[in-house]
């Protein structure tokens, strides 16, 4: 008499009746699932709701629509023809042949990335389907845009936005994901990018700094005095993008596996070790805790462990935060108030949080990638950081920071080039900035819409329902503007005389 499956039937077969595939690994599926799916949390709402509440109230729906939008739109892209570009057929050795990610009989299959075989081991197959590693890389495609998008908050014109999210997933992120992760050039030469230190902090940064030089700046007001419309929202995206990093870096593996387990730990470790540090650099130099620098600490952290995460000890998550919590804070706090900083207006200074940040984690990785844990994980063996260089192995450790430094200068090159060949190509069609007339309005005048009800519940402002003899009628409008009568000004002796 066989032996009784103690596994219920439905859980032993897939589609419909069939067997399921003896490559499929429930455990792993679901993991990365899972950690998709924390990864669009990161997005929507995570960062709709943190970018929507550290604006001036009067952006605060195009901050968060500007989101919003852009997941939507990398996800259509995405499917038709960007991730076989970046996880696909080697077209060239930094591009993917383009091609759609919808056929049913392509999605059912086993995930393959058919381009990173090397010398030493074949290509990836993970125990899953296709389908939820187009999905699985779709949300990290997603975070990109939507980390660019906060450099040009409170200004950028919207269709421009429409336009500019898929050339630059198109011509930008695709190079950047196949060079690294799908198998092309850099991916061969051993350059460490765990999770997306290079593909995507660093080449938001640079993106998104290179775009806001030529979106142009906010209102000079703007720039001087910019407060969150609501700090505690701002701390509930924060939160949503800290927890959903878990994902970020615990399903790179392709597996639930040891080195998931230890990323996420060490990302953990790394983020709260890097809030520490800003958060008291701001008191001994400021005399003051400030909630929005514990944000930026925070996001600096995770960003500086994400390219090294699952191949460094805990001890070194913990080095890493504190470089995360001083080196960004430097850069953000005293040179980015200089210089060029000061020229171009990065809104919410991804630059200093992504890219900064970004660049140091990956030289970090070439010190403390650890050789076993690197063995699990990367295509070639052996490699390790400096501090592991030991007899015989200094001159693959040094070559390490070699790869790591060539492969941040690809990432910072390509963008420069490619972002401001989008840009003036935008500029051609629609202009890139809103004129200052919109500017000064916000929300009302690029939407028709506003984030709160200010002249009643929920109507739009009416002089003869809201107007000064109304109860309703609203004395302040944006931190600095003033509406009474429904004339709107900022002159001291007009708000006298009305």
């Amino acid at each position: 008499m066989a032996a009784a499956n103690p596994v219920p039937l439905a859980y032993q077969s897939s589609g419909e009746g069939t067997s399921a595939p003896d490559w499929l690994n429930k455990g792993d599926n679901a993991w990365q699932l899972t950690a998709s799916t924390l990864v669009g949390l990161q997005c929507v709402p995570g960062l709709v709701i943190l970018y929507g509440s550290i604006v001036k109230k009067k952006w605060a729906v195009n901050s968060a629509f500007m989101s919003l939008y852009a997941f939507a739109a990398v996800l259509i892209c995405w499917v038709t023809w960007a991730f076989k570009m970046s996880f696909g057929e080697e077209l060239i050795p930094l591009w993917g042949k383009a091609g759609p990610s919808l056929d049913q009989k392509y999605l059912l299959q086993q995930a393959l990335l058919p381009s990173t075989g090397t010398d030493f081991y074949l290509p990836l197959a993970p125990l899953y389907p296709m389908a939820t590693l187009v999905y699985f890389q779709f949300v990290f495609a997603a975070i990109t845009l939507i980390l660019i998008a906060g450099s040009l908050l409170g200004r950028m014109n919207f269709i421009a936005w429409m336009i500019f999210v898929p050339l630059w997933l198109t011509c930008s992120y695709t190079v950047g994901a196949f060079s690294l992760w799908g198998g092309g050039f850099l991916f061969q030469w051993g350059v460490i990018d765990y999770a997306g230190g290079y593909v995507i902090h660093l080449s938001s940064g640079v993106a998104g700094l290179v775009a806001a030089y030529w979106v142009g700046p906010r209102l000079d007001k703007d720039r001087k005095s910019f407060p969150p419309n609501n700090v505690l929202l701002t701390l509930a995206g924060a939160g949503m993008l800290w927890l959903g990093w878990n994902g970020f870096n615990g399903g790179a593996p392709y597996a639930a596996s040891v080195i998931s387990s230890m990323a996420v730990l060490n990302t953990n470790i790394c983020a709260a070790t890097s809030l520490l540090v800003w958060t008291s650099i701001d008191v001994l130099v400021f005399k003051k805790p400030s909630v929005i620098g514990a944000v930026q600490g925070m996001i600096t952290g995770l960003v500086a462990i994400t390219p090294s995460a699952g191949l460094v000890q805990g001890w070194a998550a913990m080095v890493i935060g504190v470089l995360a919590g001083s080196i960004p804070w430097y850069s953000m706090m005293i040179l980015g108030r200089k210089g060029l900083f000061q020229k171009v207006d990065d809104t919410l200074g991804v630059f200093h949080t992504h890219a900064v940040a970004g660049v140091m984690g990956g030289i970090c990785a070439a010190f403390f990638a650890q050789p076993t844990l690197c063995n699990l994980f990367l295509s070639i063996p052996n490699e390790r950081g400096i501090i592991y260089a030991g007899d015989g192995h200094g001159h693959r450790a040094g070559l390490q920071l070699a790869k790591q430094i060539c492969g941040a200068l690809f990432v910072i090159g390509w963008n420069v080039v490619v972002t401001t060949l989008i840009c003036l190509a935008i500029k051609l069609v629609v202009p890139l900035r809103m004129t200052d007339e919109l500017l000064i309005v916000g929300d009302d005048a690029a939407h028709g819409e506003e984030a709160y009800a200010l002249w009643g519940d929920g109507e739009k402002f009416d002089a003869t329902k809201h107007g000064a003899g109304s109860p309703l009628a609203l004395t302040e409008h944006d931190g600095d503007q003033v509406l009474r009568k429904g004339i709107l000004t900022d002159s001291p002796i007009e708000l006298e005389r009305l």
